[in-house]
């Protein structure tokens, strides 16, 4: 079989399993986010931490439970990883410096999962478990809480309720994430993944030298980092690592955890706002920039220009040869247009274009299908937007799902929009002003600066992968990029929250003659422009300076 013909097949098969699994389990999301019942070990958690399960909040009230849940999440990761060489299953590393422990506790609470460090050389097994894996948990759950109080705006009508974040936060970690990731963390175990809680294992490399590589609960850890699409791995290698992605049928498994529950997400919008119409255009959306992504990215890596890869047939370097060129191009294609960032090849190594197009899928917002809740309110702040801009053509007040969109609900949607664009350029400006933090660049150039410019990317997105040749290990980029983070996480899910309050209160208007039908190819095509031009063509001068650059070299 061609390797042409297999990633044709891999890409039918994925595309059939995600189709299979769009109906039923966007249906179960949405009825979890709207059920009045709740689970006995629910309610015990309620009245363990004080929470009135039957109560909804107001947008402010849901925003400060979502700021005050990640700040204590920060704090406790925070102090288990400092005390981590006092704790159980430490393995013996040694103790993370102070500005790294931060911006890795900064990393995982915002869903971000950036690696500073090497994972199997700087995390005991006990760390891995009770800190970072139950991060990728209930920060996943967070922006799906999010999405779900943005939906409720849409749906409900003169309140100033959206849901109640303690009982969204539970019910989604403890009904929707944690039965999938046991099943799947089962599937990887069984088909090669390490789950153990075996230390470090001296081993025989094919040169004839001895190497120290540890076991741990790997596939448990393997698995939500991609059903939640946090990234972040247990070896330095990540997904690329023979131990977290032995073969070619778990890299498609694992493509298919870190895209199930995004592109599910619209089948839930749809049912809750009563037209699953909505959700079929939303997804269309999603799956048109998808398709084109991964194609495009295999096309880049299969026309590398050099004599030696042109008799190759592709750029293998920095590839998995289990993989090959179109599993690599489809796993780099999803990975950056979800918030995911697990890696299973080295995206420094990409062609220009190639490495250019992981930039663009992240400045994109990661929309497409995004990571789990941020991806569906990106693409829905762009609905907002482009409503708007059909309405100023056609001269009336523009509204979307019987909600008028007037000056307060643009001003919410147009700081969305401009919040990571800002972060990113005025973090990779500084960077490359300053002398010293320019030097930690492993290339010059413009492929120097595309490295620099990735890493803002990611860390604004709250995507995590990175080109890998900058040294970020320093107390400045810790403390940028973990500013970043920061900033790229929780401003926009400000400004979401802010719009769903507005929403929320308003009484629906009934559709009309001129009311834009958002359920139509009409509506897709308008979605597709307004994501490419107001949040693309964003970045092109950026881009310029960087990828476009040195593919034009």
């Amino acid at each position: 079989m061609s390797a042409t013909l297999a990633g044709w097949l891999q890409a039918i098969a994925l595309v059939g399993a995600l189709a299979l699994c769009y109906r039923p389990l966007g249906d179960y999301i949405a009825r979890l986010l709207t059920s009045a019942k709740h689970l006995r070990a629910e309610k015990a958690l309620y009245r363990l931490v004080g929470v009135d399960g039957d109560a909804d909040q107001r947008w402010p009230v849901y925003l400060r439970s979502v700021l005050a849940f990640s700040t204590l999440s920060v704090l406790f990761l925070y102090g288990l990883i400092r005390l981590q060489t006092h704790l159980l299953l430490s393995l013996g590393v040694p103790e993370m410096e102070a500005h790294q422990a931060w911006n890795t506790a900064i990393s995982f609470t915002t869903n971000t999962n950036w690696q500073s460090y090497s994972g199997e050389s700087a995390m005991g097994h006990l760390v891995q478990m009770t800190g970072l894996a139950v991060q990728n948990f209930v920060s996943a759950a967070v922006g799906i809480a999010v999405v779900a109080a943005l939906i409720r705006g849409f749906t409900r009508n003169r309140t100033d309720r959206v849901g109640n974040f303690w009982v969204d936060l539970t019910r989604i970690s403890l009904r929707l994430l944690l039965p999938i990731a046991i099943v799947f963390a089962l599937v990887l175990a069984a088909n090669g993944v390490v789950q153990n809680f075996h230390g470090f294992h001296e081993v025989g490399t094919l040169t004839g030298s001895q190497q120290a590589v540890p076991g741990g609960p790997v596939a448990s850890q393997e698995v939500i980092k991609l059903l939640g699409t946090n990234g972040g791995g247990f070896y330095n290698a990540n997904s690329a690592h023979p131990f977290e992605n032995p073969t070619g049928f778990t890299n498609l498994v694992e493509i298919f955890l870190l895209l199930v529950i995004a592109f599910s997400l619209p089948r839930t919008f749809g049912r809750m706002v009563g037209d699953h119409r909505q959700g079929y255009a939303i997804v269309a959306v999603m799956g048109l920039f998808w398709v084109a992504s991964a194609s495009l990215m295999t096309f880049f890596e299969h026309q590398h220009a050099g004599s030696a890869l042109q008799a190759a047939g592709a750029a293998m370097e920095g590839k998995e040869q289990r993989f090959g060129i179109a599993a690599s191009g489809l796993f780099a294609a999803s990975t950056t247009l979800t918030s995911t960032g697990a890696v299973n090849s080295f995206h420094d190594s990409y062609s220009p274009f190639g490495g250019g197009l992981t930039i663009f899928n992240m400045m994109l917002g990661e929309i497409a299908p995004g990571g789990t809740g941020s991806g569906l309110y990106g693409m829905l702040i762009l609905a907002i937007v482009a409503v708007f801009v059909a309405g100023l053509m056609v001269g009336r007040t523009p509204e979307y799902l019987g909600k008028k969109l007037g000056g307060r609900e643009m001003k919410f949607a147009s700081l969305y929009i401009l919040t990571t664009p800002a972060i990113v350029l005025i973090g990779a400006g500084t960077a490359i002003a300053l002398p010293g933090e320019r030097a930690g660049m492993l290339n010059s150039g413009a492929h120097g600066f595309s490295e620099v410019l990735y890493a803002f990317t990611s860390a604004a997105n709250n995507n995590g992968s990175a080109f890998a040749g900058i040294t970020v290990n320093t107390t400045w980029y810790d403390t940028a990029l973990g500013l970043a983070m920061v900033f790229g996480r929780f401003l926009p899910m400000v400004f979401v929250l802010a719009l769903a309050g507005s929403l929320a209160k308003q009484q629906p208007v009934p559709a009309s003659a001129g009311t834009l039908p958002t359920h139509k190819p009409l509506f897709v095509g308008l979605l597709s422009g307004v994501v490419l031009i107001v949040v693309g063509l964003t970045y092109f001068p950026a881009l310029a300076l960087g990828p476009i650059a040195e593919g034009l070299h």
